[in-house]
C-alpha cells in the first residue's frame, strides 16, 4: 500500500494523475460530494445557521472504503478542483475522514498535466476556509430562499412548484424580454437598395443613405431616379484592422460553443469537464482571460512553426470583471502540439478553445474599407456602397468570423469595382421594399449566459445548472413559434417602368429559443409582485459580491446570513399571510351560447380556459390549451373553439374516428390507437377525408418492411433513433446502416444481434413473480417489477459468478429482496371505493395522445 494517498473528485480525473505520480501514490475518486444537507428538511438551525452536513446514502460505502485507506497511508492530498466548490469537497472530506492538519496537504493546479501535478506536489497548503465559507454560504442561502418560498408558492400558485435565487431571475430575465416582444408595436418604413452598373457593365450594389416613412415618398423619389444621371460623387478608401477575442472564459466558451458548434450549455461543459480531467485543458470555470507565460510561449512558438513570424503577436488581456480572479487562467490547450483528438464531439470543442487561443496571440487582420457615393444632385438622398477588401488575414487565418445574432444581416466583406469620381453609372434596378422594425430577440442560451454575466448574476460554475434548472421546471422551454403573416409593400425601378407589388412576409417565427410557459408567467408574476427584492438583478448581483467578499476574507459568512435572514424570513410570513392566490386569470368576455363568463387561468392540470365560475349551481366546463398558445395571449374566439373538441367522425375499417387535443398536441384517435396530427396543421380543420389521410399515412408507415422467421418486421423512429420491430422486441439501428434502403440481410444481421444479446441478458427468470436475475453494464443484478436491487456477497465475502447464480432459489433471491427493501412482498392495501362524480364536460383530461411512432 501506497504512504500517499491522493483524493479527486472524479474517476477520470483519478486516472489521468496516476499516470503522472506513479506507484509511491495511490489515486482514489470521491464521486464529488461526499456530503450535503440532507435530502429531506432544511438541514440548517435557523438561530445559527449551522448546516446539518450528512454522507448521503449512496456514498457510504465509498466513505468506508476512504477511510480504509486513509488509515493505510502516512500524507492524504485533497486534489480537488481549485474553485470554491473543489475547496467545500476537500474539507468536507477532511472533515468526515477525520483527516489531521500534519497528515493532510492540500494541492490545486490549473491543468492535468505531468508538470502542474508535479510543481502541486511540491508546493501544498492547508484548506482555505475562506473559500469553504464562500460555498457554504450560497449553499445555505440558496437552501433557505428555496426552502420557505416554495411552500408559499404551492399555498398560493400550485402544488409542486419551487423557487430559486438566481433561478428564478434567470425565468424573470425570459419572462420581460417575452412581455416586451408581446407589446412591441412595429412601425413600417421604406429602404431602397440599388445595383448600379459602371461602364465596363459590373455591379455595384449599394443602399440609399435615409430610408422612408411613408409609401407616396418612396414612390416619389423613384419617379426621379428614373430620370437621374447617376454618377460617383466620392470615393473613400480608409486602412483598417480588427483584433482578435480574448481567450475563453467560461460563459464566453459557452457563447461560441452555442454560435459555432451549436452545443448547449449542458453539453459544452460537459464535454470541456472531460477535456479538462483527460489532460487536455486548463480548468474550465474561469471567469478570467490571463494566460501564463509558458502558454504565451507556447503559443508563439506554434504560431510561428505554423504560419510565419509575421502572424506572432504575443499578448496578455486583463479581465474587466471586479469579481475575477486573475491567478486563475483563461481556458486553453495544455499543448499547443496537439490540434486534434481522437473524439469527434470532444475535438470540436477542443478545436474551438485551440484556435481561439492561437488567435488571441496572432496580430491584427488589416482591411481596406472603400466606400462610394452614388447620386445625382436632383436627388435629395444618395446610395452608398461599401465593401471590404482583406489585405492580410492576421488572427482571421485560425479563427475566421461570425456574426453574432445581434449583428446586423448585412456585410460589407465584398469587393467593390474600381470607379473614379465623376464616372457615369446607370440603373440595372432600384428597389423600395416595406420593412418593419422588430423586437428584441428571445433568448438563446447564450445569449442569457451573456446577459446573467453581464448582470453579474451568478458565476462560472452556476450558468449551466440554473439553464438546465429553468427548463427542468418547466418555467421556460424551447418550443418553436409559428411564424405570422403580413403584407408588405414592394416598389420596384427598372427599364423605367415602376412596378408596384403587394408580398406575403412571414414574421415572429422563432425556434431554438427561451420562451416562458404559462406557470413559468404567473409564478414570475407572483415572485416579483411579493418578493421584488429578492427578484431585482441588483440585489443578486449584490449577493454574489458579498460570496466574493467571504472568499477574500472581508466578511463573515454567518454575519452576511444573518443580516439577509432577518430582512427575508418576515417578508415570507407577511406574503404567506396577506397574498392573494395566482392564477394569472383573464376574463375573456362571454360565451355567446350560455351567457357565462371565459376565463383562461392556470387550473390543477395546467393552463385551461373555463366557462362559468366555480360557485355557479352549474359547474363550470372546461378544456386544455393547445401547444403554442398561452392564457396571456389567447383571445375569446380561440378559446370558444377549445370546446369543438374531442369531436367524432365516421368509422375507418369498423374502427371508431375522433379528433382531439391531447398531452402530445393534437391527435386523431382510429380504434385504440393515436395518430399525431402534423405540427402546425389545426385539429379542428381534420375533416373525414383528412382523417382517413392520416390514418392511411399511419397503416403505410406501420407496415411490415420484411418478415424474420415468418414474423413480420416493421420500422419506425422514437426518442433513440430509427429501431426495427419484431414481435414485441425494439432494434435499435446504427448509423452504419442506410435506415430507408435495409435488406433482408441487414434485418436478420440486426435481429440475430438483438436475440443473442437478449438471450445472454437473463440469468434466471421467475415471469410469474416479475422476479429475474439479469447481467447488467456492471454486473449481475436483481430485477423485481421495475425495481432493481443489489446481489450480496457471498459468506466469504466475494462476489457471485454467473454460473453460481444459474442454482440460485427463487426463495433465496426474495430474502436478498427484502433485506433490501422490506416491504417489497408486503399485500398492497385495495383502494377505498370512491363516490361517483358529478358528470362534467371537459377536454382538461382526455386521454394523452400518443406519438404517431412506437415508442421503445
Amino acid at each position: 500500500m501506497s504512504k500517499n494517498l491522493v483524493i479527486v473528485e472524479s474517476p477520470a480525473k483519478a486516472k489521468t494523475i496516476q499516470k503522472y505520480l506513479g506507484k509511491d501514490f495511490e489515486v482514489k475518486s470521491s464521486f464529488g460530494h461526499i456530503r450535503d444537507l440532507p435530502k429531506k428538511g432544511m438541514g440548517i438551525d435557523l438561530s445559527t445557521f449551522s448546516p446539518d452536513y450528512e454522507v448521503s446514502a449512496d456514498k457510504k460505502k465509498l466513505v468506508t472504503e476512504l477511510k480504509a485507506a486513509v488509515k493505510k497511508a502516512d500524507v492524504v492530498w485533497l486534489a480537488s478542483d481549485e474553485d470554491r466548490e473543489g475547496e467545500a469537497i476537500a474539507w468536507h472530506l477532511a472533515e468526515e475522514l477525520k483527516l489531521k492538519p500534519e497528515n493532510r496537504k492540500r494541492i490545486v493546479f490549473h491543468e492535468i498535466t505531468k508538470n502542474a501535478i508535479l510543481k502541486a506536489i511540491e508546493n501544498p497548503r492547508d484548506i482555505d476556509q475562506n473559500l469553504v465559507n464562500a460555498q457554504q454560504a450560497r449553499r445555505v442561502l440558496d437552501r433557505i430562499v428555496g426552502f420557505e418560498m416554495s411552500p408559499v408558492l404551492w399555498k398560493k400558485v400550485k402544488p409542486g412548484l419551487s423557487a430559486g435565487r438566481v433561478q428564478s431571475v434567470a425565468v424573470r430575465l425570459v419572462v420581460e424580454r417575452e412581455k416586451e416582444i408581446r407589446s412591441f408595436v412595429p412601425k413600417a418604413s421604406f429602404k431602397l437598395d440599388g445595383i448600379f452598373l459602371n461602364k465596363t457593365g459590373q455591379e455595384i450594389a449599394a443602399k440609399l443613405k435615409k430610408d422612408f416613412d411613408k409609401e407616396s415618398e418612396a414612390e416619389n423619389f423613384l419617379e426621379l431616379a428614373k430620370t437621374s444621371e447617376f454618377k460617383v460623387l466620392n470615393v473613400e478608401t480608409k486602412p483598417g484592422s480588427r483584433s482578435a477575442s480574448a481567450p475563453f472564459t467560461t460563459s464566453t466558451l459557452q457563447q461560441e460553443a452555442s454560435s459555432r458548434l451549436g452545443y448547449n450549455v449542458t453539453n459544452t461543459m460537459r464535454l470541456a469537464q472531460r477535456l479538462y480531467e483527460e489532460g487536455y485543458i486548463t480548468y474550465m470555470r474561469t471567469d478570467s482571460v490571463n494566460l501564463s507565460q509558458e502558454a504565451i510561449e507556447g503559443a508563439k512558438n506554434q504560431i510561428i512553426s505554423e504560419y510565419g513570424a509575421e502572424y506572432s503577436s504575443p499578448r496578455n488581456y486583463t479581465t474587466k470583471s471586479s469579481s475575477a480572479q486573475e491567478a486563475h487562467e483563461a481556458i486553453r490547450p495544455t499543448d499547443f502540439s496537439v490540434k486534434a483528438i481522437g473524439d469527434v464531439q470532444l475535438s470540436k470543442l477542443y478545436q474551438l478553445i485551440y484556435r481561439r487561443t492561437l488567435a488571441s496571440q496572432m496580430a491584427n487582420a488589416k482591411i481596406e474599407k472603400t466606400t462610394i457615393e452614388i447620386g445625382d444632385s436632383k436627388l435629395s438622398q444618395h446610395f452608398e456602397a461599401q465593401g471590404e477588401v482583406i489585405i492580410f488575414d492576421g488572427f482571421l487565418k485560425a479563427y475566421g468570423i461570425v456574426k453574432t445574432e445581434d449583428e446586423e444581416e448585412e456585410n460589407n466583406e465584398k469587393l467593390l469595382p474600381k470607379v473614379s469620381v465623376g464616372e457615369g453609372l446607370s440603373y440595372k434596378k432600384i428597389t423600395a421594399t416595406e420593412k418593419f422594425t422588430r423586437p428584441s430577440a428571445r433568448y438563446t442560451e447564450a445569449g442569457l449566459v451573456r446577459k446573467l454575466e453581464e448582470l453579474g448574476i451568478g458565476r462560472p460554475s452556476t450558468y449551466a445548472p440554473t439553464i438546465q434548472t429553468i427548463q427542468n421546471r418547466e418555467y421556460v422551454d424551447k418550443r418553436e413559434i409559428e411564424p405570422q403573416i403580413r403584407e408588405v409593400v414592394k416598389i420596384s425601378l427598372a427599364n423605367d417602368k415602376i412596378k408596384k407589388e403587394v408580398l406575403d412576409e412571414k414574421f415572429g417565427g422563432d425556434k431554438n429559443k427561451f420562451v416562458p410557459t404559462d406557470i413559468g408567467e404567473v409564478v414570475n408574476d407572483f415572485l416579483t409582485d411579493n418578493f421584488t427584492e429578492i427578484l431585482d438583478y441588483g440585489f443578486t448581483a449584490r449577493v454574489e459580491e458579498s460570496f466574493d467578499e467571504i472568499a477574500n476574507g472581508g466578511q463573515k459568512w454567518k454575519e452576511m446570513m444573518t443580516d439577509f435572514y432577518s430582512k427575508f424570513h418576515p417578508k415570507i410570513e407577511d406574503v404567506e399571510e396577506n397574498a392573494d392566490r395566482a392564477t394569472g386569470e383573464r376574463l375573456l368576455g362571454v360565451d355567446p351560447k350560455t351567457g357565462k363568463n371565459v376565463h383562461a387561468r392556470i387550473g390543477r392540470f395546467g393552463a385551461m380556459i373555463q366557462i362559468g365560475e366555480t360557485d355557479d349551481e352549474e359547474k363550470p366546463t372546461f378544456a386544455s390549451l393547445m401547444a403554442g398558445q398561452n392564457i396571456a395571449t389567447i383571445t375569446l374566439e380561440e378559446a370558444l373553439e377549445l370546446f369543438k373538441l374531442p369531436f367524432d367522425l365516421k368509422e375507418v375499417d369498423g374502427n371508431p374516428v375522433s379528433v382531439g387535443v391531447g398531452r402530445f398536441g393534437p391527435y386523431v384517435k382510429w380504434g385504440e390507437t393515436y395518430i399525431s396530427i402534423p405540427k402546425g396543421e389545426d385539429p379542428l380543420s381534420v375533416d373525414q377525408n383528412r382523417a382517413e389521410e392520416i390514418i392511411a399515412e399511419k397503416k403505410k408507415a406501420d407496415a411490415p418492411i420484411a418478415t424474420y422467421k415468418g414474423e413480420p418486421v416493421t420500422k419506425g423512429s422514437g426518442r433513440f433513433g430509427p429501431f426495427i420491430k419484431y414481435k414485441d422486441i425494439f432494434v435499435n439501428v446504427p448509423k452504419r446502416y442506410d435506415f430507408e434502403n435495409l435488406s433482408q440481410n441487414d434485418i436478420n444481421e440486426l435481429i440475430d444481434a438483438k436475440l443473442e444479446k437478449e438471450a445472454n441478458r437473463y440469468i434466471q427468470q421467475w415471469e410469474s413473480e416479475k422476479i429475474s436475475l439479469e447481467n447488467g453494464r456492471w454486473g449481475p443484478f436483481i430485477k423485481f417489477g421495475k425495481a432493481m436491487f443489489k446481489i450480496p456477497k457471498k459468506a466469504d465475502d466475494t462476489k457471485y459468478e454467473s454460473d453460481e447464480l444459474k442454482e440460485i432459489s427463487l426463495d433465496e433471491v426474495k430474502k436478498w429482496i427484502t433485506a433490501q427493501d422490506p416491504k417489497a412482498f408486503a399485500e398492497k392495501k385495495k383502494p377505498a371505493a370512491k363516490k361517483p362524480a358529478a358528470k362534467k364536460t371537459t377536454t382538461a383530461k382526455k386521454p394523452a395522445a400518443k406519438k404517431s411512432s412506437a415508442k421503445k
